[in-house]
């Protein structure tokens, strides 16, 4: 079991864990017991009633965040020739264009948050699927990261603009960063509805009973906040 400190103990006291908080409740209440000295991440853990060994009870989609994740996104983009160009232009921090860059990947350099590639280097992108797989960084077109180069500057812009990839794991839970602790109560509000709603609208059809169990918001260094999955916006 792991061992926590004072600090983490002392929040743990401030939060019921067995009551189900309205959303806005729960993220006043995370700023609250906040005691970490630097900006946290503010996660969302969301258990499913899915089977995650059924193909027809996968999920794997994409959501724009309305406020961003209050962080800088590096997107590295797999392209040659008029669409590496197209990705310069648009503002992505590296252009994988060459063997170079590859064999630097290849190697293990994963300094990004988001790889974006052109369907013709996807054969290029299949060699990195032992460094890029584990690590979420894999190209797909269902996540808005195969594109073509007319496309580059769009999916340059809604990934730095806080679009970001769920998909159920082999748990059958979904966990994503919604913003930071210095976002506003109503900011990190609209995020969570936002995510939530996407999870709803992507319910897969093998899906039966209770599609979403449990959800919980925590930030980085704070124990987690059970919020009621059935309040409120989230419902919709």
């Amino acid at each position: 079991m792991a061992r926590h400190g004072k600090k983490y103990l002392e929040a743990r006291q401030k939060v019921d864990r067995e009551t189900l908080f309205q959303p806005k409740e729960a993220l006043q209440l995370l700023k609250e017991i906040h005691y970490a000295n630097f900006d946290e991440t503010v996660e969302v853990h969301l258990r499913t009633g899915l089977d995650p060994r059924q193909a027809d009870q996968q999920i794997r989609d994409v959501v724009t965040l309305p406020n961003g994740l209050g962080k800088s996104v590096t997107i590295v983009v797999f392209a040659q020739g008029d669409a590496a160009e197209a990705a310069r232009e648009a503002g992505a921090d590296y252009v994988a264009d060459n063997e170079e860059m590859v064999n630097k990947i290849q190697a293990g350099w994963t300094d990004f948050d988001v790889a974006i590639a052109t369907p013709d280097m996807m054969g290029t992108v299949g060699r990195l699927g032992r460094v890029l797989g584990p690590r979420g960084l894999m190209p797909n077109p269902k996540a808005g990261t195969v594109v073509q180069a007319d496309n580059m500057a769009t999916a340059i812009n809604e990934a730095k603009a806080g679009r970001i990839e769920f998909r159920l794991d082999k748990t059958a839970n979904i966990h994503v960063p919604i913003g930071k602790l210095s976002f506003t109560v109503d900011q990190l509000y609209e995020n969570l509805v936002a995510f939530i709603l996407a999870v709803r609208h992507a319910r897969p059809a093998g899906a039966s009973g209770a599609f979403i169990r449990r959800v919980t918001i925590a930030s980085s260094m704070s124990p987690g906040i059970k919020v009621d999955p059935n309040a409120g916006d989230i419902t919709l």
